[in-house]
């Protein structure tokens, strides 16, 4: 199993693609995207659907796993994060991905064992559960790689995307979604 971590931000995005075999977990790749804040929100969303489109191209993961969005004070930087966040919805669904969503602290439970652990503890858990011998830097790939972790170890029991017509579905697109459900079009 092949699964393609995420920790989503306006200027700093990380990522991690793990495999899971009988050997256990290793790492195939992982990096932050780091964008330039005097480009516009459109064109920094727009790099980061491309850079990770190359990522899932290059890497061929079966589930993208995505931090969901915490509450934040600042509403402008709440719109930012879920716009960036709807991005990496709609890549993995053009790539016909599975797609978990977890919350920060479901996360830092499955790596850590404690929902308020700080980002240094799962760091270090994180190295240590990949055989890393050094933490990769900033905390967005440490964050991404323990996304794709917790993943990993819910295995199945998350649900995943179901088609219109419930069956299991690694995504699937909007044609597919308006042929099974024409009684939820307007025209």
């Amino acid at each position: 199993m092949v699964v393609l971590g995420i920790d989503p931000g306006s200027l700093n995005t990380g990522y991690g693609v793990i495999r899971q075999d009988s050997g256990g977990f290793s790492v195939l790749v992982c990096g932050v995207i780091r964008l330039n804040p005097r480009r516009s929100h459109a064109e920094r969303i727009g790099e980061i659907y491309r850079e990770l489109s190359q990522v899932i191209d290059d890497f061929r993961p079966e589930r993208v796993a995505l931090e969901t969005a915490f509450l934040s004070r600042n509403v402008q930087s709440a719109l930012k994060l879920g716009q960036v966040r709807g991005a990496v919805i709609a890549l993995a669904m053009n790539h016909n991905l599975i797609l978990h969503e977890y919350a920060p602290r479901e996360v830092k439970s499955s790596i850590t064992g404690r929902g308020a652990a700080s980002k240094e503890q799962v760091a270090f858990m994180v190295t240590r559960m990949l055989g890393i011998a050094i933490a990769p830097k900033p905390y967005d790939v440490t964050d991404a790689l323990g996304i794709a972790l917790c993943d990993l170890l819910r295995g199945d029991s998350r649900k995943p995307f179901l088609s219109a017509g419930g069956a299991r579905s690694g995504g699937g697109s909007w044609s597919k979604f308006i042929n099974a459900s024409p009684d939820k079009l307007i025209r």
